[in-house]
């Protein structure tokens, strides 16, 4: 109640850029936090400086807040608190240094909210969207423990280590699906544009065309005067499937299981969803965090549904005696790898270390795959482009070849 009404009683405060001159005459600059502009030039001129200039510094605008944001400010957080410079004073900092004004308003209602006596983990906790369950549980755990600069550094890396290997699957998937859709594109403007002006000269010939050819005309046909049509349901189902995807937790489960079990991106999906598992839990154990809260969020974190179910069965046979070894291995899911230094570190009391351990094993393994798979892209996207836009040509000069036969 007491933080509550000092909250409600504080006053608002804003970001403040200024202008003047000191003592000697030189022009100084800089920025300061405070309820209005008078506020700031009543505390200027208690330093002796002679104010020109006083403007508010705009929040709105500036991209979006990515995961990578939130990466880079927990680096520079725990960085400066390992420095020794004080909570308050790192947001300030990392505020300051930040180019997004989004990142800026967000990082400065944190910490009004810490100013006025709210815990860093629960200030964290009314932005969800930014700071999930898992961050927001390691900060509370580092808050309870005195570490909070030591898990704020866990959490860093835990962050970069996953970024960077989402990275790594969106490099992978993106060359083939731009290619995919350049593909289409072209194939698209030739039927539309360029068949048709061949469809003219063939038809003065007065001979029979070739099947491949009246294949091809027929196709461009069906482009010419269905092209709105063709489009429309492409685009329409690429993006009713996406959200179907993004909403239903049915679609998202079936799909999930259809990329592990994906010929050439399975392999791929399985490995960097097992490092993501083992990532995430060798970081909460480490700070702390009690096995069966930190499975909690363990299994949103391996950003895979068929695992999220698993972890779930795993976290229901934990909290009723099973170990952790032996719940793993009963739901299937696991190499056998995993499951020996999992068991390897429940028998020494390393279980952090050793898991740790087999996410850097995996995360190695999926760097090498996305290597592996764009060299076994490249050819196999050359002869498919070859195929389909090869064999256009080719089927548009077959006739060509007995022009001379008709004259």
């Amino acid at each position: 109640m007491a933080t509550a009404a000092a909250k409600k009683s504080a006053p608002q405060e804003y970001v403040f850029e200024w202008e003047g001159k000191d003592r000697n005459g030189k022009v100084v600059r800089g920025e300061m936090r405070a309820g209005g502009e008078a506020m700031v030039g009543a505390s200027l001129r208690r330093q002796g400086i002679l104010v020109n200039k006083v403007k508010r510094r705009r929040m709105s605008g500036g991209s979006s807040i990515k995961p990578k944001d939130i990466a880079i400010f927990t680096r520079q957080l725990a960085t400066m608190m390992r420095a020794g410079v004080p909570l308050l004073q790192s947001f300030d900092i990392v505020a300051r240094g930040s180019t997004n004004p989004r990142v800026t308003k967000l990082l400065n209602d944190i910490r009004s909210d810490v100013e006025t006596g709210t815990s860093l983990s629960m200030a964290f906790r009314k932005h969800p969207l930014h700071f999930d369950h898992l961050y927001c549980n390691l900060v509370e755990a580092g808050e309870a423990a005195g570490i909070l600069e030591t898990l704020l550094d866990r959490l860093a890396t835990y962050q970069e280590k996953t970024i960077a290997i989402k990275q790594k699957i969106k490099s992978a998937l993106t060359y083939p699906t731009a290619v995919l859709v350049v593909a289409f594109i072209v194939v698209a403007v030739i039927m539309i544009f360029v068949i048709p002006a061949f469809k003219e000269v063939f038809t003065s010939f007065g001979a029979d065309l070739p099947a491949p050819t009246l294949f091809v005309m027929g196709m461009s046909e069906i482009f010419v005067s269905y092209w709105w049509a063709i489009f429309g349901s492409i685009g329409g189902g690429v993006y009713f499937f996406l959200q179907s995807w993004k909403r239903s937790e049915a679609m998202q489960k079936k799909m999930d299981r259809l990329l592990l079990k994906a010929p050439v991106f399975g392999d791929l999906m399985y490995k960097s969803a097992v490092a993501r598992w083992t990532r995430t839990l060798s970081t909460m154990f480490a700070a702390g965090v009690p096995l069966v809260e930190a499975l909690d969020s363990v299994g949103g974190a391996s950003g895979n549904a068929v695992f999220a179910e698993a972890t779930e069965q795993i976290q229901k046979d934990v909290s009723t005696g099973t170990g952790l070894t032996n719940a793993m291995q009963t739901t299937g899911l696991f190499p056998v790898m995993v499951l020996q230094m999992a068991s390897i570190g429940e028998e020494s009391g390393s279980l952090d270390q050793m898991l740790g351990k087999a996410a850097d094993f995996y995360e190695e393994e999926v760097d090498e795959a996305v290597k592996a798979l764009s060299s076994l892209m490249e050819p196999f996207i050359i002869v498919f482009l070859g195929t389909v836009i090869g064999g256009i040509v080719v089927s548009m000069y077959l006739p060509i070849f007995k022009l001379g036969q008709v004259v």
